[in-house]
């Protein structure tokens, strides 16, 4: 495993504070010169580029401790720490810290930004070194290989040869499945969550609704809104309402809100939210647009319409998508939600045919739920019994045993803030 020279600027360390409770982290971010280039799957280029993550726990002294979590669509680094502009809770938090079934006691837990993104990791509101403003649709387009080849390269400055787990639901478990096609050897378990293994005619039908809100919102300026100090609320609070009816169930979406009206006895006969799940729908959408980047939202969701695991490696696996798999030597845990529309439990069920076709080592659990695909994000006992029983059923089997003494940072790793 080669590793990449120091980047320009160091690593930044901004301690976390530690709260009774509450999970120790600390904030980094890695910026990578223009000799380091990213190459895309486009053909394209990004240079500089920085790539922002978060880690929690100890890396023991034999660097085998690793977990890498990817996450999804609208989510960030932000995993298990408060959020920096919403002051909440990481959006894993449930399942990522101390005695939780991803225990920051035993394993070291890292999570960046996705390339593309914008809470850090350079993206469409970065600035394009050539005219330093925002590249805005100057930004390269982008796939889930070139996310996952950015986190890789997170990975070599980290001085990590092998990961002890990836893990990740939805977008996040095809950055799961990228990782196990294209860096086999580096990972020693896998989990992908409510995901799939390529993404289908209708998610690319809901992803394009919500580009076309976003480009229709005057403010959008083709893009170029930083220019103009304007952002377009209006069109991405409307693509968040379109994808969060995704992500609920029509059961729990009627247990929590059936056809009650919002605030009032009877309806207005007028536009305004008569309805409790149209009160909540908006409030969604213009929560979201106080942390999230209208451009972003459009390379992200394009990078997910183009995943298509068994295509993007039909060089070498034939088009199959089990031949992708071939020769595997890492362990798998599947996971699904009965309710979950978006991505089913018979797109789960694909990925451990091909899994099982190969022989590859395969868990498969669908656990039965109302609350849909966004599960993944609840407490859910059965869930977090089924990610505990894994990864410990994964580190007995390594022989892994974490030390409380870290190992030593990289000769690279410097101090200063970035």
């Amino acid at each position: 495993m080669s590793q990449p020279d120091a980047p320009d600027k160091g690593h930044g360390d901004q301690p976390g504070k530690s709260k009774p409770g509450t999970t120790v982290y600390d904030s980094h971010s890695v910026t990578f010169r223009e000799d380091q280039p990213l190459q895309l799957d486009s053909g394209d280029r990004i240079s500089p580029y920085t790539i922002a993550y978060q880690s929690y726990g100890v890396l023991n002294e034999d660097k085998s401790n690793a977990i890498l979590i990817c996450h999804a669509l609208t989510g960030d680094q932000h995993v298990a720490n408060d959020h920096p502009l919403t002051g909440k809770p990481g959006w894993w938090d449930v399942m990522v810290g101390p005695g939780k079934p991803v225990d920051t006691d035993r394993y070291f837990v890292i999570c960046s930004n996705v390339i593309g993104g914008c809470l850090g990791s350079t993206g469409p509101s970065s600035p394009n070194p050539a005219t330093f403003k925002p590249y805005g649709l100057d930004f390269p387009v982008i796939t889930i290989a070139d996310m996952v080849r950015a986190q890789a390269s997170l990975i070599d400055y980290l001085e990590i040869d092998t990961l002890f787990c990836v893990m990740g639901g939805s977008i996040g478990g095809m950055q799961v499945l990228e990782w196990a096609a294209s860096y086999p050897a580096r990972v020693q378990t896998a989990i992908p969550i409510a995901t799939a293994a390529r993404h289908s005619s209708q998610n690319i039908g809901f992803n394009e609704v919500g580009r076309q809100a976003i480009m229709a919102d005057p403010d959008w300026h083709n893009g170029r809104y930083y220019d103009h100090d304007k952002r377009p609320r209006k069109g991405l609070a409307v693509a968040r309402m379109a994808a969060h009816i995704t992500y609920l169930s029509e059961e729990a979406m009627q247990e929590k809100f059936g056809r009650n009206l919002q605030d009032r006895d009877k309806v207005t006969f007028g536009f305004d939210a008569d309805f409790q799940i149209e009160s909540y729908l908006r409030y969604q959408g213009f929560k979201f647009v106080e942390r999230f980047d209208a451009n972003a939202y459009l390379y992200i969701t394009r990078a997910v319409d183009y995943f298509d695991l068994a295509a993007d490696h039909a060089s070498a696996a034939g088009g199959s998508l089990a031949d992708v798999f071939k020769g595997t030597k890492t362990r798998f845990c599947v996971v699904s939600f009965t309710s979950d529309w978006l991505y089913p439990t018979s797109e789960a069920r694909t990925i451990v045919k091909a899994l099982n076709a190969v022989a590859a080592k395969v868990s498969f659990v669908d656990i039965t739920t109302d609350k849909g695909h966004d599960a993944f994000l609840l407490e859910e006992p059965e869930f977090f019994d089924a990610i505990r029983g894994f990864l410990s059923s994964a580190a007995r089997q390594a022989g892994l045993e974490p030390s409380r003494k870290p190992a030593d940072k990289p000769a690279h790793m410097g101090g200063e803030t970035s």
